[in-house]
């Protein structure tokens, strides 16, 4: 349990990583729009070749199918209530993320994302140890979201550790996500882990497809589809060397 929370903390950490690059070294925003395209192909990458490849060993196709849509439900509906408490472009390259000096939104946004990014990481522990492009994939979506939304905070005043309080708050709920994933299922013949990474796996879809592809693709316009397929590529380079 204590190992799947360390792998959640440690892809949670690069929203502290994004925010101490946004304080010290303002990178552009083509830089942060192409991370996110990258890190956009390797959870896509994941999601195929990780999550839902290892569903089918326990599942049915048509029950695969059921849990991917729940779960991009779930995302959908919750982003849209975090829009309304000003989170919608926490991943926005340009720092315009925090429209207001309340970052509940931002926190809020965060800790959606990262709920079940971080709770198949634990469950991918249980299967003999953490996936790695997964791991790669989380971490390289957070790093620009770290970078953007610290970014619109900075412009807005706030001071340095401030801004490290809000993110050591996700990352705290990350590793409570991953030792929970790695606890309740300890024990399950591989059904309702199957169902709950199927159910990840469309939340995590749903996140790339609903803020992350757009986003870039505002910055970084007709690099962003490249850049995608190249993070989807190394992904599957990444597990054919781990193979």
């Amino acid at each position: 349990m204590w190992t799947a929370a360390f792998f959640g903390a440690l892809a949670a950490s690069a929203l502290l990583v994004g925010a101490l690059l946004a304080y010290g070294f303002h990178p552009s925003p083509r830089i942060t729009a192409a991370v996110m395209a990258l890190g956009s192909g390797l959870l896509i990458g994941s999601v195929a070749y990780d999550l839902v490849a290892d569903a089918e060993l326990s599942l049915s196709i048509p029950a695969i199918a059921v849990a991917l849509l729940a779960g991009a439900t779930v995302f959908v509906l919750g982003s849209r209530v975090i829009e309304r408490r000003g989170g919608d472009r926490r991943k926005d390259p340009t720092g315009a993320a925090s429209t207001s000096d309340n970052p509940l939104g931002i926190v809020l946004g965060s800790v959606l994302d990262g709920i079940p990014e971080s709770f198949v990481l634990g469950l991918s522990v249980l299967n003999g140890g953490v996936s790695v492009p997964l791991l790669i994939g989380i971490a390289m979506s957070n790093l620009p979201e770290g970078m953007a939304a610290s970014s619109g905070l900075r412009a807005r005043g706030w001071p340095a550790l401030r801004t490290m309080r809000i993110w050591a708050i996700v990352i705290i709920t990350s590793a409570v996500s991953a030792a929970l994933g790695h606890r309740l299922l300890a024990t399950d013949d591989g059904t309702i882990t199957g169902v709950v990474q199927t159910f990840a796996a469309g939340a995590l879809l749903a996140m790339v497809a609903d803020t992350m592809v757009p986003e870039a693709y505002q910055v970084a316009r007709t690099w962003t589809g490249g850049l995608v397929v190249a993070g989807f590529a190394l992904s599957l380079l990444i597990a054919a060397l781990l193979i």
